[in-house]
């Protein structure tokens, strides 16, 4: 470790070097995975790797930003990401735009060229790179001297985490990790933010004197920890819990009195279900996540909104109602201490769904039935499959935290890598990485990397040939129900064989009467297993 990180100086005194700092740093900050993909400009990063490190390969630069990202999710903890120059930041730009929408901390690190080459136009040069990951970034930087890249590094890892958390970027010269620096000395920032006591009392004062309370959850409650908080604060109100339009984690029990179903991206839909509630509470989402133009007004006549998000930039184009800008957290424990337990009732729970029945066709309702039969509560779903999802919404319920994670940009080629980030944090969980059969053709590499780390993941591909969910949606767009939807077909796909390529053993299910045994198989398993459901 000494020889490795430190240089000698020009009368033979030992040096500490960019690389040392940054070790030790890394070391201290509690990230000592690193997700990449190799490439001539990071070799120098990597040279005598630290044995307490590890290093994760990805086979595409998309696969090594969706490991990191599901990796970071798991555990709260940014997660370190070292990119191949332009290209590598090009390939994986798609799953960095999700890492923002997601909130995910990360670290984006990305090879530079050699500074004293820079002005002749190098090959694998980045030409303006710190603008390339923009605007998805919180923060790009190419540190103007190598000393500074330690310190970059620092202040990169504390605007990740800030709330609201995402990626960051910095961009460093292949030339910079043996060049002398000084160690970066530990600080502290506070990264949460807590209510405006005012408008906590008007909330609590609002509920206090509605007559019908609904809460609608977003990811940031699963991301701050604030699960107990919401389900204790809506069983003291008596209110009806919905899910937020596009929500990438589950923050409510699906299996509570109280949860009354899921909210769709539509404007007068979302009108429509709220109809009747007079004070409605977002919870860590946007109010609201729209995917279609839409018309009216954006909550109920007669209701009031508020909203508690942590990010300001959020809350600045809520279109009605109070925002509050706060850790989800600490404004739920402020709202609960301050608001006294309701007299309503609870309303009338949510129907359930009928059961779905054995058919010669695997229908998609029959096969997220049956997972949900042999998953157990703390499995963990990872989940790709736009089609499927409001299928698994009334098939496939979550009832713990930390349990369902999924992409909130809507781009493909997240879902895979980010089962085996998930994976690493949680070896204590089987994971289930549920995945359309288009959206598993953007990432399949992630399989090879759960099997080189024997993670026990069951990939669950549903398997229709077609992309679903354009076709379902064309008719928004001025489609006749019986017009072919052009580029939509995936006939041909062999998934069961793709697995084989990369050492990952796999079954192919086309009866419903298979399925069951197919899926406890793979999932008692313990390794990484690939199970491919043809529906109909």
């Amino acid at each position: 470790m000494e020889h490795s990180t430190q240089a000698v100086g020009r009368h033979g005194a030992a040096t500490i070097t960019v690389r040392h700092a940054v070790i030790d740093l890394l070391r201290r900050l509690g990230i000592t995975s690193v997700f990449a993909n190799p490439g001539s400009t990071e070799l120098p990063m990597f040279r005598d790797f630290p044995e307490d490190f590890r290093y994760v390969l990805g086979l595409q630069e998309a696969v090594v930003v969706g490991m990191a990202d599901g990796y970071a999710q798991a555990t709260g903890n940014a997660a370190l990401v070292n990119l191949h120059s332009a290209a590598g930041v090009g390939n994986a730009m798609g799953n960095i735009f999700t890492a923002y929408k997601n909130r995910t901390p990360l670290i984006v690190t990305a090879g530079q060229q050699a500074r004293s080459i820079l002005p002749f136009d190098p090959f694998l040069a980045a030409s303006q790179a710190t603008e390339l990951p923009k605007p998805y970034v919180k923060w790009s930087i190419e540190p103007a001297r190598a000393a500074d890249v330690p310190l970059a590094i620092a202040r990169a890892w504390h605007i990740a985490m800030q709330e609201p958390k995402g990626p960051v970027f910095v961009s460093i010269p292949v030339d910079d990790w043996d060049q002398p620096a000084e160690m970066v000395e530990s600080t502290q920032v506070s990264t949460r933010a807590r209510p405006e006591p005012a408008l906590v009392s008007l909330v609590s004062e609002a509920l206090a004197g509605c007559r019908n309370p609904a809460f609608v959850v977003g990811a940031e409650v699963d991301r701050a920890g604030a699960w107990d908080e919401v389900v204790q604060l809506a069983e003291q109100q008596s209110a009806s819990v919905y899910v937020a339009p596009m929500s990438s984690r589950c923050s409510f029990p699906e299996d509570h009195p109280l949860f009354a179903g899921f909210l769709p991206a539509m404007r007068e839909k979302i009108v429509s279900l709220l109809e009747g509630h007079d004070v409605i509470l977002v919870l860590g989402a946007p109010a609201f996540s729209y995917h279609v133009e839409g018309r009216g007004p954006h909550v109920p006549a007669g209701a009031t909104l508020f909203q508690i998000i942590d990010d300001p930039a959020t809350a600045a184009w809520t279109p009605v109602g109070t925002s509050i800008v706060a850790n989800l957290k600490l404004g739920l424990s402020d709202l609960i201490a301050a608001s006294p337990p309701t007299s309503r009732e609870y309303p009338a729970p949510r129907r359930a769904a009928e059961r779905a029945q054995a058919t010669e066709v695997i229908s998609a309702a029959f096969a997220l039935q049956t997972l949900a039969e042999v998953r157990k509560a703390n499995d963990v779903v990872v989940e790709e499959a736009p089609s499927a999802r409001p299928v698994m919404q009334r098939y496939l319920p979550f009832t713990r935290a930390h349990t369902f994670f999924t992409m909130a940009s809507g781009g493909l080629g997240y879902g895979m890598p980010a089962a085996v980030g998930v994976a690493l944090a949680k070896p204590e969980n089987r994971v289930i990485a549920l995945i359309g059969d288009g959206s598993s053709m953007y990432s399949p590499q992630a399989i090879w990397s759960a099997v080189q780390l024997d993670l026990p993941i069951t990939f669950v591909i549903l398997n229709n040939a077609r992309y679903a969910a354009l076709q379902e949606f064309a008719p928004v767009f001025g489609f006749a129900p019986t017009d072919p939807v052009q580029g939509t077909d995936l006939s041909g796909l062999d998934f069961v064989a793709l697995a084989k390529g990369m050492g990952c053993e796999g079954v192919r299910v086309s009866h419903a009467g298979h399925l069951k045994a197919a899926l406890e198989q793979a999932l008692a398993s313990g390794e990484t297993r690939l199970v491919e459901i043809v529906i109909g």
